[in-house]
């Protein structure tokens, strides 16, 4: 597997909870695919994976693109993000894609997509957000 900047960051609880790993990145494009645990807890009264996880995974997979792109210096803060639910999200296996569509000096613009096991796509988002210094984001 690829070496990028998030071998270096311990991953946070919200990260933990949402099963999150790096399956695969191309830091220079902007581009990572991560791996989520869609579990049982997770799930509605109808036993799909509830939207709210879902746009919890879209936004943890948003904002590792542009950690990796900038290797590591650049850390996002959401200011909007818009997710579309196109397919119910069974339990189980969710795979993210995201990619940077562009890296200003003070905001990032970036496109995701969350998919089942089959490849079916369960949701998409895009988001904007705020560029912070790594050093001054994280603690």
């Amino acid at each position: 597997m690829i070496s990028t900047a998030l071998d270096h960051l311990a991953a946070p609880p919200s990260s933990k909870l949402l099963g999150w790993h790096l399956l695969d990145a191309r830091p220079k494009e902007g581009w990572v695919r991560i791996g989520f645990d869609g579990k049982a807890e997770f799930s509605n009264p109808a036993g799909f994976v509830q939207g709210g996880m879902l746009s919890a995974m879209l936004d943890d997979t948003m904002g590792p693109a542009v950690f990796v792109m900038t290797e590591g210096r650049l850390y996002t803060a959401t200011i909007t993000m818009t997710t579309n639910f196109l397919a119910p999200a069974k339990p189980g296996p969710i795979v993210g894609e995201a990619k940077v569509t562009q890296l200003g000096k003070t905001i990032a613009f970036v496109e995701g997509r969350l998919m089942s096991e089959d490849g079916t796509v369960l949701a998409t988002a895009t988001t904007s957000a705020r560029l912070v210094e790594t050093a001054k984001a994280i603690r």
